[in-house]
C-alpha cells in the first residue's frame, strides 16, 4: 500500500518521543551505538539487494559518476551539511548550559534525566516551555525531512509500494526522537506534520511518474538508489563518509539515460 512508509515513520517519530519524555538521558552511549550498528548493517544488505537488481551496471556507474560531479557543483552535500550545522548550534545555544559545576556534562544535555532552564531564557519569556517546544520542533522536522533516506524511501514506495527504505529511516528516526524529547522536550513529536506533507507529496509524485517510466528506467533507478543506500550505510557504521547529498542528481540521470540509449 502507497504510503504505508510514511505512517510507519510517523509511528515511530510519536514512539520514540514518548520514550524520550520517559527515560530522558539515561539512554547508555554503548547502547545507543549497537542500535545504530545493527541499522547500518541492515541498511547495507539494503542497498546490495537493490544494486545488483541492475541489467547492466553501465547506467547506474554513469549515472552515479556524472550525478556526482553535478551535484558537487551544486554543493548539494555541503549545503545539507551546512543545514544540519546551523540546526545544531542554534539548539545548543538555546537550550544552554545545563549545569556549569557538572564536570564532563555537555552543554544543552540533561543531567540524571532532568533538563535545568537557562537563566537567560527565563528572563527573556515568560514561558521558556514554549521556546523549547518550538526549538524541538522546528530541529527534528529539518532533520527527519533531509536527507537521501526520506527521498530514496518514498520514491521506491511510490513506484514499487516497498516500505523497506522507510522503515530503516523510521528506526533512526524513531531513535533521534528518543534523544531529541530528552533534551527538548514534547514539541519533537510534532514534526511528524511536515514528514507527512513531505513524504507524502514524493511518494504521490513517484507514483504519477510511473505512467511515464518504463519497467527498465525503474529498474536502473533503483540500483543506482541501492548503491546510495550502501554509501549511507557506509556513514551508520563510521567505515566511510560518503558524500550521499552530493549523488541524488544519479537518481534522475539514470532513468534519463535508459530512456536515451536502452528503449
Amino acid at each position: 500500500m502507497s504510503g504505508l512508509g510514511t505512517a510507519i515513520n510517523v509511528a515511530t517519530i510519536v514512539a520514540g518521543t514518548g520514550a524520550g519524555l520517559l527515560v530522558g538521558g539515561r539512554i547508555p552511549e554503548r547502547a545507543r551505538t549497537t542500535v545504530l550498528q545493527s541499522v547500518g548493517l541492515i541498511t547495507l544488505a539494503l542497498g546490495v539487494g537493490q544494486a545488483i537488481r541492475s541489467d547492466n551496471i553501465v547506467f547506474p556507474l554513469v549515472a552515479i559518476v556524472i550525478g556526482g560531479l553535478i551535484g558537487e557543483a551544486l554543493r548539494i552535500e555541503d549545503r545539507l551539511e551546512s543545514l544540519g550545522d546551523r540546526i545544531r548550534r542554534r539548539v545548543e545555544r538555546d537550550v544552554g548550559p545545563v549545569d556549569p559545576e557538572a564536570e564532563g556534562t555537555p552543554a544543552g544535555f540533561p543531567r540524571d534525566g532532568l533538563m535545568e532552564p537557562d537563566r537567560s531564557s527565563l528572563e527573556s519569556s515568560a514561558d521558556p516551555e514554549k521556546n523549547t517546544f518550538v526549538e524541538g520542533s522546528v530541529a527534528a522536522s529539518l532533520l527527519f525531512c533531509v536527507g537521501p533516506l526520506a527521498i530514496l524511501g518514498s520514491i521506491q514506495d511510490g513506484l514499487e509500494g516497498d516500505v523497506g527504505l522507510l522503515v530503516v529511516k523510521s528506526a533512526l528516526d524513531g531513535l533521534v526522537s528518543v534523544i531529541f524529547a530528552a533534551t527538548l522536550g514534547w514539541g519533537v513529536g510534532f514534526s511528524v506534520l511536515p514528514v507527512v506533507v513531505y513524504q507524502g507529496l514524493l511518494t504521490l509524485l513517484a507514483g504519477s511518474a510511473d505512467a511515464v517510466l518504463s519497467d527498465r528506467m525503474i529498474l536502473e533507478g533503483t540500483a543506482t538508489g541501492g548503491i546510495m543506500v550502501m554509501g549511507i550505510a557506509l556513514r551508520l557504521l563510521d567505515l566511510k563518509q560518503v558524500r550521499v547529498g552530493s549523488l541524488l542528481p544519479g537518481l534522475v540521470l539514470a532513468p534519463a539515460l535508459v530512456a536515451v540509449f536502452a528503449r
